[in-house]
């Protein structure tokens, strides 16, 4: 394949918020490295990235791709369709663009795009954000150069010799955070003089996070407890049906945007165990309890849960038992903080702030 006169790379993925920030944190650290990268990201059609991506200020291309149901489904019938589709693009596109690389973040559209460029001979690298990998990144490694993790023991999963350790790239605005509580309760208007909770279920929200907090209103209100609660946009209306105009202490928000903010005026934080989230909520030194969404393949977010467990750096609570014992898991965190100190600093142990620098690096090594 001809050489272009600069380096042109090909990021590929997304679906979620997860994938996206990721791949843009990698993309900037290319440039920072190399100003004269040329980036291409490959995305699925109507998923979050096809707006994500143009807004960060790159151009996306959109493969017609979906991941499999896990329960039988008329859109599955249309799978095998998508994927030959999407093959077919994603060699039309690498033919066009002339790519020395292309790094796969995860996502339906990773598949497509890092198998054709295999096929192509173009030096590949994933990047395995959880602690426990999907299908699509288990059927690429066996032909990428490089894997790129966040976690120890992938050998289970991947050829030993390609897989490096760097951790999870992180947004700037949180790696590079100050976490000045006291501007971030001005923020809020919040109290400087009563304890915080603040709720993150994602931008779309998590309904056994909204049952959770539901179920501990009451005790909340008793204790005289701040809440700080994402709700999503899909839940909103339906939560803010439970709190009345005397509930002053409930601040209740479809999305939060300054989520330093948010991180930063919380004494205790509740969140889904999304690899990125929890690579976010390292930098917070915060004590928090992690809800697994019970609804990613493979269970992944708890095996991602339970690597901070496991070094006394979280607390966990499952979406089934969340009404039941939710309240009383923020309660007791709330009531001791030396536990609250304790898990924040283990926390903060665990956070890797140059990972997109050192992917970056591995990438461009590979054109080299």
């Amino acid at each position: 394949m001809a050489k272009s006169d600069k380096n042109r790379i090909i990021i590929s993925g997304g679906g979620t918020g997860g994938h996206i920030f990721p791949a843009i944190s990698i993309a900037q650290a290319l440039q920072k490295i190399q100003p004269n990268v040329e980036l291409l990201f490959v995305g699925a059609e109507g998923r979050m990235e096809m707006q994500k991506v143009p807004e960060a200020g790159y151009p996306i291309e959109g493969l017609w791709i979906s991941g499999l149901q896990r329960k039988l489904s008329l859109a599955n019938l249309a799978f095998p369709f998508k994927v030959l589709s999407s093959l077919w693009k994603s060699r039309k596109i690498i033919k066009r663009f002339k790519p020395e690389l292309a790094i796969g973040v995860g996502g339906y559209a990773s598949g497509p795009l890092l198998q054709a460029a295999t096929w192509m001979g173009i030096p590949t690298l994933i990047q395995e954000q959880n602690s426990y990998p999907g299908i699509t990144n288990k059927l690429l490694a066996k032909n990428v150069d490089k894997i790129c993790v966040a976690y120890d023991g992938l050998e289970r999963f991947f050829p030993k010799e390609k897989i490096i350790m760097t951790g999870n790239p992180v947004r700037s605005v949180i790696s590079q955070a100050q976490f000045d509580k006291a501007a971030a309760l001005q923020h809020f208007g919040l109290s400087p003089d009563k304890k915080v909770v603040f709720v993150t279920g994602g931008s779309l929200g998590a309904r056994g996070i909204n049952e959770g907090i539901k179920a501990c209103l009451d005790t909340f209100r008793q204790n005289d407890i701040q809440l700080l609660w994402q709700t999503g946009k899909f839940y909103i209306d339906e939560m803010q049906q439970l709190v009345t105009s005397n509930d002053t202490n409930f601040k209740l928000m479809p999305f939060v945007r300054k989520m330093d903010l948010a991180y930063a005026c919380a004494d205790v934080i509740v969140a889904r165990a999304g690899a990125s989230t929890i690579s976010e909520l390292c930098f917070t030194a915060q004590a928090v309890i992690l809800m697994p969404s019970p609804n990613v393949t493979e269970d992944h977010q708890t095996h991602n849960a339970m690597s901070l467990v496991n070094k006394n750096a979280a607390l966990i609570v499952k979406d089934k038992d969340a009404p039941q014992t939710l309240s009383s898991t923020i309660m007791d965190l709330l009531n001791n903080p030396q536990k609250q100190t304790d898990l924040g600093k283990n926390l903060k142990q665990l956070a890797i702030s140059d990972a997109a620098d050192h992917i970056a690096k591995e990438a461009l090594a590979l054109i080299k």
